[in-house]
């Protein structure tokens, strides 16, 4: 299996903030823009790995600020590291007032997916090639955030996470 360029994964999506997208402060609902962003994130694992996916887990969303009513929401994907069976997933969120013309960052987060093979079972993906300086400290971070996600779901002994650790624990 050929590994691919994490620029191969890039989708950008964008969206209208509409009346029914809106809580009652007039910003874009929480729930409604993580819908959004796991569509662009699924994309972006596809891409990658051609194949159906799913989402696994989901990191920390902290809301920096709020997109409005009537502004556009702007959601950059692109695959940080491919894994056996898994996609991590950056996504950079922004908001635009088109009146105003102006940008401003509204969040960021890290997705995980997994490729399925037919039967529905976990199959492998294609490596990833980092190119820029930021894909390659996005990849060097991501097996770090992998045992912390693993470790918060019970799936691996904090003990066993020596990249994690490392960062603590001075020899």
């Amino acid at each position: 299996m050929e590994a691919k360029k994490a620029s191969q994964s890039i989708t950008i999506m964008t969206e209208l903030v509409l009346p029914n997208d809106t809580n009652v402060f007039g910003n874009l609902m929480g729930g409604r823009l993580m819908y959004w962003m796991d569509i662009a994130a699924a994309l972006s694992a596809q891409k990658h790995c051609n194949a159906p996916v799913v989402t696994a887990s989901v990191d920390n969303i902290s809301f920096e600020n709020p997109i409005k009513l009537g502004n556009v929401v702007h959601i950059e994907a692109k695959v940080t590291r491919a894994f056996t069976s898994s996609m991590e997933i950056h996504m950079k969120v922004w908001g635009e007032d088109l009146t105003q013309q102006y940008k401003y960052k509204s969040n960021e987060a890290y997705y995980t997916f997994v490729a399925l093979d037919p039967n529905r079972k976990p199959r492998v993906v294609p490596q990833l090639v980092t190119e820029t300086e930021e894909e390659k400290k996005l990849f060097d971070g991501a097996l770090r955030r992998r045992q912390l996600r693993l470790i918060l779901g019970g799936k691996m002994k904090p003990d066993d996470a020596a990249e994690l650790k490392a960062l603590f624990v001075k020899d």
